[in-house]
């Protein structure tokens, strides 16, 4: 966070933040990556493949590690691991999905890759910019300039165009895979896109709520969007549009409670919303079983 960012936060309450442009960047930046997140992790939920965007989100904080260990700019050691490593894991599972066995002994490996480039970075690189280690960790988008939001603005955006081509053809593929195979929908292709979609949207997804907290945002509100309504097209349209009003709702607690770090917020708000949909469900079947 900068420390303009730290002085308008420091301000009680959470309107003094509205008219500064580090607020409207993360608003900007946000939006995007929510909405781009809420179509993907429907689908991520739909396919049973959570685990996957588990591994891309260790995928993402050893790929901008290196990023940062080897001097180049942070974006391309994400998008370069993550879809790079989404489509590998892909090419070696069955119909362009992901082998959990494959993904399992890419854990450790991932994780090591990515303490050895922390402690090279650390190492060999000046302090200047010594926070960046925690930015990937847990997110920095009330550190965003302008140009960093528009570009994961237009990044969310072009996630979005593209789910929104897929999705008749991948709902059937994720829904029966075998009939949709013998339809002629290519199954294979398919999950090759779609994977290197959730690779893509797990790297952006890195300056809002680092590397750590990533599935929450991807998880969240698809799992809640599934548990109310059961109509795919409303449901993934549900997802996007509670993916976006945690990302809201999560930037202005921040703001109202300066103590609370955006990323916290933002998982906090999605998760609340997830564990809320049990709420009614429970109260009903208790009524059931009274009656």
């Amino acid at each position: 966070m900068t420390s303009a960012a730290d002085a308008v936060l420091a301000a009680p309450g959470w309107a003094p933040a509205l008219g500064h442009p580090f607020f409207q960047h993360a608003l900007l930046a946000g939006t995007g990556i929510a909405a781009a997140a809420g179509l993907v992790g429907y689908f991520l939920v739909l396919r049973a493949q959570v685990f996957t965007g588990d591994a891309l989100s260790h995928v993402a904080f050893t790929g901008a590690l290196a990023a940062l260990a080897l001097g180049v700019e942070l974006r391309i050691g994400l998008y370069a691991a993550t879809i790079g490593v989404a489509l590998l894991l892909g090419v070696v599972g069955k119909r362009g999905r992901a082998d959990d066995v494959a993904i399992g002994n890419l854990f450790s490996w991932v994780l090591g890759l990515g303490a050895f480039f922390l402690t090279l970075y650390t190492t060999s690189r000046s302090a200047g910019n010594g926070n960046a280690g925690v930015g990937v960790l847990f997110g920095s988008i009330f550190g965003l300039s302008a140009g960093q939001a528009v570009t994961a603005a237009l990044v969310g955006a072009g996630i979005c165009v593209a789910v929104g081509v897929v999705a008749r053809p991948l709902l059937f593929a994720s829904v029966d895979e075998a009939v949709a195979a013998a339809r002629g929908v290519p199954v294979r292709l398919l999950g090759l896109v779609f994977l290197a979609l959730i690779g893509a949207c797990a790297a952006e997804a890195t300056q809002a709520v680092g590397s750590l907290l990533i599935l929450g945002l991807l998880a969240a509100p698809a799992g809640a969007a599934q548990r109310m309504t059961a109509r795919p097209y409303a449901a993934l349209l549900l997802s996007a549009g509670l993916a976006v009003a945690e990302m809201w709702a999560g930037l202005g607690l921040s703001c109202a409670v300066p103590r609370l770090p955006p990323s916290f917020a933002i998982v906090a708000a999605a998760t609340a919303v997830y564990a809320a949909t049990f709420v009614p469900a429970g109260g009903r079947r208790a009524r059931a079983a009274a009656g």
